[in-house]
């Protein structure tokens, strides 16, 4: 017998209004993410300022609201200062996290142009691994102040006469990582991060600071530092950091596809600190939560290694340069619907990262072209469907057992309503790798509406990629959902991303 789900959907059922920032990236100062990636004079693609047209394009497609720049990793051993001023006069350094060379030929006024050009705002992280206060300080009157003192004026002699007006700043990344630049303890990080942000915040009063989590959820002292720290920057910080990758080592697609149940434990055990320290402070605020590094990772980690040991010290070298399957892109779309299900507290995410290093975008090394890797798509459809107000459905659904997951659902689903737009749309992952499933979702409380569309992303072979010669793996569209008296009947297929959209 094919098996069968029911779910509930109705307005009534609120989480939150989505923050669109949900939907943002990252890119670092690493491989061939800006050197080859975003930025490439001399290639018929590029415009005026090097920077590759067609990549630019499908960063809009994805409609980013925001870009974490300019690490990771790197920012912790970042010296701003050589980043701006004429090219011609900027220093080669030696790049500490990658063992790479950076040639600072992009800094931060290009990078603020390019994210403009993208549609982009910025998200910028400061240096608090082998740098600290003044420094991060100074960056913050070089980018906001308008004019009139020693670093804004430098911005204006640098033929920037507007400042950046950045937003969101990252006190430091990763801190509590011993391979990080600068590796402090919780107590010696959350002392100097309160005190960064207090300063930054009498420069800028308009900002929003973030306070470093935990690197991912493994660490050995999770949660201990996000108490730890948020007990010294709760009263100056607005969000604490998230990272996680996840990985498919064991080739064990079931297993894979529950990860993003250690995701949601992951967000549910962070909110639990956070509102731990609230009420210990007996605060009035809630800490929120920005999930800025996520992503799959692990196809090209040993290469990683082999660059580093072997030949270190090289510019853009192709390092991280995972090439994503059709399974990687289930759970792509699983952490979407992960972030989207939290998000009255989960206010900014950053997609970890955005061009050729770990991306959805990858440029073929040495000028060739530009194609959307199999993770593109289900970002795509949330960033472009996902903005409204997040709706809990009800869900009835068969489970099943994976090799290190009990009752694991085989559907997953949330959905998003757009009053603007009178749009409901249905993301919906059926993560049964084995049989399809017959859903009927009750939407009577969306009287009026209709179907408009059922993309599905779905392939038999797990393992296909997309490359530049073509994509093998892109949505279609399907006549598997039909609304007759306020019930969809859909048939999910076995391992597939499934997005209803429903209007009037």
């Amino acid at each position: 017998m094919m098996k069968k789900a029911k779910m509930i959907i109705d307005r009534d059922f609120k989480v939150a209004e989505v923050d669109k920032r949900i939907y943002g990236s990252f890119i670092e100062h690493l491989g061939r993410a800006v050197y080859d990636g975003i930025y490439q004079p001399g290639n018929p693609k590029s415009d005026e300022n090097g920077f590759r047209r067609d990549v630019i394009e499908m960063v809009k497609e994805l409609g980013l609201p925001i870009v974490r720049y300019p690490g990771g990793n790197f920012v912790s051993s970042f010296v701003w200062e050589d980043s701006v001023g004429p090219v011609e006069l900027r220093p080669r350094r030696l790049e500490l996290a990658w063992q790479s060379l950076e040639t600072n030929a992009v800094g931060v006024n290009e990078f603020a142009g390019w994210a403009k050009k993208a549609g982009a705002d910025l998200m910028m992280a400061v240096n608090l691994g082998t740098r600290g206060i003044a420094d991060a300080c100074n960056l913050l009157e070089y980018c906001n102040h308008p004019g009139g003192t020693k670093y804004s004026d430098m911005r204006i002699s640098h033929g920037v006469k507007e400042p950046h007006n950045i937003k969101v700043w990252c006190l430091g990344n990763e801190m509590d990582g011993p391979w990080q630049q600068g590796h402090k303890t919780m107590h010696e990080y959350g002392r100097l991060a309160e005190e960064t942000g207090k300063v930054m915040k009498i420069i800028d009063p308009t900002i929003e600071l973030v306070s470093c989590g935990s690197s991912y959820r493994e660490m050995p002292t999770f949660p201990e530092w996000e108490a730890a720290t948020l007990e010294c920057t709760y009263d100056v910080a607005d969000y604490v950091s998230l990272h996680q990758y996840y990985g498919n080592e064991a080739d064990d697609t079931a297993d894979f596809l529950a990860k993003s149940d250690d995701m949601d434990e992951f967000i549910k055990t962070v909110i639990a600190t956070c509102d731990y320290i609230k009420a210990k402070k007996r605060g009035r605020k809630n800490i929120n939560l920005s999930f800025d590094e996520w992503n799959v990772w692990f196809h090209s980690k040993e290469k990683e290694m082999d660059i580093r040991e072997n030949t270190p010290w090289q510019i853009a070298p192709p390092m991280l340069e995972d090439i994503y399957t059709f399974e990687d892109a289930l759970l792509v779309g699983l952490m979407l619907i992960t972030l989207m299900k939290h998000a009255d507290r989960v206010k900014i995410a950053c997609l970890a990262q955005l061009v050729n290093v770990i991306a959805p975008i990858m440029t073929e090394q040495g000028g060739g072209p530009a194609w959307r890797q199999t993770i593109f798509y289900p970002f795509m459809h949330a960033s472009r469907y996902g903005r409204g107000m997040v709706l809990r459905p009800v869900i009835q659904t068969p489970v099943h057992d994976t090799s290190e997951h009990e009752n694991v659902t085989d559907i997953v689903s949330v959905a998003v309503y757009s009053e603007e737009k009178e749009e409901l749309t249905i993301f919906a992952v059926n993560r049964n790798i084995d049989e399809d499933i017959q859903v009927m979702i009750d939407v009577r409380g969306m009287e009026g509406y209709q179907i408009k569309e059922h993309i599905v992303l779905e392939n038999s072979d797990m393992k296909l990629i997309n490359g530049a010669g073509g994509e093998l793996v892109s949505p279609k569209t399907t006549d598997q959902s039909t609304l007759e008296g306020g019930i969809i009947t859909s048939m999910l297929h076995k391992a597939s991303w499934n997005v209803i959209r429903l209007g009037k």
